[in-house]
């Protein structure tokens, strides 16, 4: 083989080391940005992933309307939808975004107790809603389900719609609640809730001021991310020891006193 030869291999071999280097970076980059944007459903997660930041605080929501509670929100400025007796004697409070995964690993630990202490009656739940991942990812998805929800609570079906909005949730990246056609078939899994009224409620965004309004109190309450959860007043998700067995044993213990 010839010099000249040889010297053109050599270089062809070094010009696709250097493009296979070039690759593995890209990959690294854009793995590295998954994952970072995926670890927790934070205030500050703009500002760890850079790319994001350019859509930190847009939600699309510049023809927001005039603010339009839920049937039967209840607490301060009627931000709060309430589940459960109002008599019991603890309440729950949850600050949930329905596109946070952490907010779907919390519901999903924690349903089957919380739906057994609120049907005996012992525990009260209010459940405020925000739109910390539309500000972080971009979309509307946070601000269309929550909406989609407080429209449900118009009709009775807030629990239910609630749980399968997290059962079926998307992947964090995937802004699929902005469509209300996702919306709604999944509205179809909760028996007389697809109705033209509800239809009617998602497509205007009847709630979307109000849903607006939850999150700027969310923001003003300094709370570090979604889901923040407490137990009458009390940060229970911040207890690295708490479980739903410990959470069941502290509401029936309040319940006898």
């Amino acid at each position: 083989m010839s010099e000249k030869n040889r010297d053109g291999k050599r270089t062809a071999r070094e010009r696709l080391a250097v493009e296979r280097e070039k690759q593995k970076a890209a990959d690294k980059r854009r793995r590295a940005l998954i994952v970072g944007a995926s670890v927790v459903c934070v205030l500050g997660l703009a500002a760890v992933v850079g790319v994001v930041a350019a859509n930190a605080g847009k939600d699309d929501s510049s023809d927001a309307g005039p603010v339009v509670g839920p049937s039967g929100a209840q607490g301060k400025d009627g931000l709060a939808i309430p589940v459960g007796e109002q008599g019991a004697k603890s309440t729950l409070t949850v600050w949930e975004d329905f596109r946070c995964p952490a907010c779907k690993s919390f519901e999903d630990a924690y349903r089957p107790t919380i739906h057994e202490l609120t049907d005996s009656g012992k525990l009260k739940v209010e459940y405020h809603l925000a739109t910390i991942i539309d500000g972080n990812m971009g979309g509307t998805g946070s601000r269309n389900a929550a909406n989609a929800a407080a429209c449900a609570q118009d009709a009775g079906k807030f629990p239910q719609y609630h749980d399968v909005l997290y059962q079926n949730q998307p992947q964090e990246v995937d802004d699929a609640f902005a469509k209300n056609s996702k919306l709604f078939e999944l509205a179809a899994k909760v028996k007389g809730l697809d109705t033209p009224a509800f239809r009617k409620c998602v497509e205007n965004g009847t709630h979307n001021s109000w849903v607006e309004k939850s999150n700027d109190a969310f923001k003003a309450g300094g709370f570090s991310g979604t889901p923040t959860v407490l137990l009458n007043g009390k940060n229970i998700y911040q207890d690295q020891t708490m479980t739903p067995a410990k959470l069941k044993q502290m509401v029936e213990e309040n319940a006898k006193a």
